[in-house]
């Protein structure tokens, strides 16, 4: 990768903080821009910012602002950078939470610098990551929260053969030039469905398009679990 990805961190535990920048700062293709203690700071620095960051890796429990509200503020003042949720707790109901409002990624406060470095790459590529874990909840959590609503009225006629099968391969994680070579299609082409999907089904992002692919079954996962 050519060009810098750039981050910004919020974490309140000081050591864990520090040690954090230690690991990603040795790697030459990031760059931290700035880190706060908290999500009021965080808020603060992104307002006062000349220069934003593509990523925000957050923890979700800080004192003050917490990772939950200050994400839905970085939601809706700075729409395009892209979240990524740090937590000890990494449970199915917070994990459907944070991703309902707007995480594109999300890890577990025990996982291998391997595995945030590969989320960091993988979400600055395609707009999202989630592990094998994480898309297991979200296929939960969202096929159970249905169940009461089995008689689904979703016209799948909206979408085009095509588009349906570019969705089934971002919902599987392929980059956009993947998808292209699976589809014997061009790259610009593969964006034309993706931007289709996004405003058909009113989705923000990626992580969002992958959340309603698999909410009105418009794909099937079930091979992956």
């Amino acid at each position: 990768m050519d060009t810098k990805i750039t981050l910004a961190i919020a974490d309140d535990e000081l050591l864990f903080r520090q040690g954090l920048i230690s690991i990603l700062s040795k790697e030459k293709h990031l760059d931290i821009l700035f880190d706060a203690q908290d999500g009021n700071d965080m808020m603060s620095q992104l307002r006062a910012a000349k220069q934003l960051p593509e990523l925000v890796i957050t923890d979700l429990k800080m004192p003050g602002l917490n990772g939950v509200e200050t994400t839905k503020l970085i939601r809706k003042e700075f729409p395009d950078i892209k979240i990524i949720a740090l937590t000890s707790y990494f449970s199915k109901p917070f994990i459907i939470n944070m991703i309902s409002i707007g995480a594109v990624a999300y890890l577990a406060k025990n996982s291998t610098p391997k595995l945030m470095l590969t989320t960091i790459r993988e979400v600055a590529e395609k707009g999202f990551y989630y592990d094998e874990q994480v898309m297991k909840f979200i296929h939960e959590g969202l096929l159970n929260s249905n169940e009461q609503n089995k008689k689904s009225n979703f016209d799948t006629t909206y979408f085009t053969k095509r588009e349906k099968e570019v969705l089934k391969l971002i919902c599987e994680q392929f980059t956009t030039n993947e998808i292209a070579e699976k589809l014997f299609i061009s790259p610009r082409t593969v964006d034309g469905h993706r931007n289709n999907l996004l405003l058909k089904t009113e989705s923000k992002n990626l992580a969002g398009l992958v959340v309603y692919a698999i909410q009105n079954k418009l794909v099937n996962l079930d091979e992956h679990f």
